[in-house]
């Protein structure tokens, strides 16, 4: 509220776009979807956790962590779920953020009340980031909560930072999906088309993207001569082709969170190797393991999220007539 007692208008427009996104169909179906197939993942990490539990496992004290990771092939695991229906949800909420309402005709009425221009694209874009961020951490809290009651363990302090930062990582990928989406919605006349063009991306980075470089690294891949130095480039050259994916960058940073005795997420000599002892690592240093991925991922929603404000800012608004 500001000093006169009454709600600022940008965070009006925020109440109202969050009332009509929960209130949505889509939302409803595909966050019902969402729920059931994070807890079918649950099912199946609760009855297969104690196979996955081996003598000689670095990650066998972080009991907790298995809840997300743990699969026995019949169903993915919660983060793989995240991974390929978190894009989804982004998709959804911002595919006709502007174009639906401009189709309408009350756009042009929107903006003709006193209210500075930009409130209108930044409150839908932070409105949907509520959305999202109250879905996963419930979600993600769902999971603890249901494994708390079957396992009877409680998490440690480091396992619950490790799931929390998990969850925040989780947010920013969707919310990259969410940039993208409203990017086209704007640039896109019909709700449709910037609907195909948001999910003829993600088709092509889950899927189609792989399949190319793998071409290309088979294509590109050293001799039986070659030197370690050139098998180390070609590594590092495969691997930083990869990271253009936005999917790599989420299961990497993933992987290293859930995953305590993941070390490095690059190729590594001899010298680096020797001498190493296989134990997790502290909650900091996989932060700092993970931190390129975590900046690539927000660089991105930013810059998704600049376009789709400049766009919008030069954007011709005219009522249907």
């Amino acid at each position: 509220m500001n000093k006169t007692g009454t709600i600022h208008p940008f965070w009006v427009i925020v109440s109202k776009e969050i009332s009509d996104s929960i209130k949505s169909w889509r939302f409803l179906i595909l966050g019902i979807i969402i729920a059931l197939t994070c807890l079918g993942s649950l099912y199946t990490a609760l009855t297969n956790i104690g196979q996955a539990i081996k003598p000689d496992d670095p990650d066998g004290s972080f009991l907790f962590l298995k809840l997300f990771t743990v699969s026995d092939g019949t169903l993915p695991s919660f983060v793989i779920f995240i991974s390929f229906l978190g894009p989804l949800l982004g998709i959804a909420l911002g595919f006709d953020a502007i174009n639906s309402e401009q189709n309408r005709g009350t756009l042009s009425r929107i903006l003709s009340q006193p209210i500075p221009r930009d409130y209108l694209i930044n409150a839908k874009f932070v409105a949907s980031l509520i959305v999202i961020s109250i879905l996963l951490f419930s979600l993600g809290f769902l999971v603890m909560g249901f494994g708390l009651i079957a396992i009877g363990i409680p998490p440690t302090v480091g396992e619950f930072m490790r799931i929390v930062f998990f969850l925040i990582i989780s947010m920013f990928y969707v919310a990259f999906w969410l940039s993208l989406s409203i990017f086209f919605s704007i640039r896109f006349r019909q709700a449709a088309t910037s609907a195909l063009a948001c999910i003829a991306i993600w088709l092509f980075f889950s899927i189609f993207y792989t399949m190319i470089i793998n071409l290309i690294g088979k294509a590109l891949s050293p001799s039986e001569m070659a030197t370690p130095a050139q098998v180390m480039h070609y590594q590092s050259l495969m691997l930083g082709l990869m990271r253009i994916s936005p999917a790599e960058l989420f299961n990497e940073a993933t992987t290293t969170l859930l995953m305590p005795s993941v070390r490095s997420l690059g190729p590594l000599t001899m010298e680096q190797v020797y001498g190493a002892i296989p134990s997790p690592l502290p909650l900091g240093q996989s932060l700092l393991v993970v931190w390129p991925q975590w900046t690539c991922l927000i660089a991105a929603t930013l810059v998704c999220f600049g376009l789709s404000y400049v766009s919008f800012m030069k954007r011709e608004i005219r009522p249907r007539g």
